[in-house]
């Protein structure tokens, strides 16, 4: 699969839900996504890829944080634009974040218009970007209705329950915008 290298991100996030929430709103916005849960994972897309984007958990599962996996993008691609996203935002972990090369530091909940503000809002960066995109409810709520039809096998009756639906409505739901 060949990607588009000018508008290549990468999700580095250990919350898989969160991490296909980001990415499929960014994927709408016109760019490739690349996902990694871990330090590990992100060593190997680093291997392939050259993504001029990141958005980086600051607190992740794994033995490494969230500056662990900053420094070495920012070694690997130190003109990368790095947005590091926390739950529990600090002055130090925020210096230390653009120390290592981050260009910005959110706190959460940050949605995909915070992020790719961030991008822009860096200082001597004049980039350009498609024009604003919304999530609509009926975009969030149909997203939320695959995963769980997803995690269930793709069971409507399983999915219906765990949505908490009646299978009948579901099933309506699913004739409108067939699954791809």
């Amino acid at each position: 699969m060949k990607l588009k290298e000018d508008r290549l991100l990468l999700i580095v996030e250990d919350d898989a839900i969160l991490s296909r929430t980001l990415g499929r709103s960014f994927e709408r916005r016109g760019y490739e996504v690349l996902r990694a849960s871990n330090i590990e994972d992100l060593e190997v897309l680093l291997n392939q890829y050259k993504p001029d984007y990141a958005v980086v958990d600051l607190k992740l599962n794994s033995d490494a944080s969230g500056l662990d996996c900053v420094k070495k993008l920012h070694a690997h691609h130190p003109e990368m634009l790095i947005v590091v996203l926390t739950g529990f935002a600090s002055i130090g972990t925020a210096v230390e974040a653009i120390k290592l090369g981050a260009c910005q530091y959110l706190a959460k909940p940050s949605n995909t218009d915070d992020i790719e503000a961030a991008f822009a809002h860096v200082a001597g960066q004049d980039l350009k970007f498609t024009g604003r995109q919304t999530t609509s409810i009926k975009t969030l709520e149909w997203e939320y209705i695959h995963e769980v039809l997803a995690q269930s096998g793709f069971n409507v009756s399983e999915a219906a329950r765990r949505l908490g639906m009646h299978r009948r409505t579901l099933a309506r739901k699913l004739e409108k915008k067939r699954i791809q």
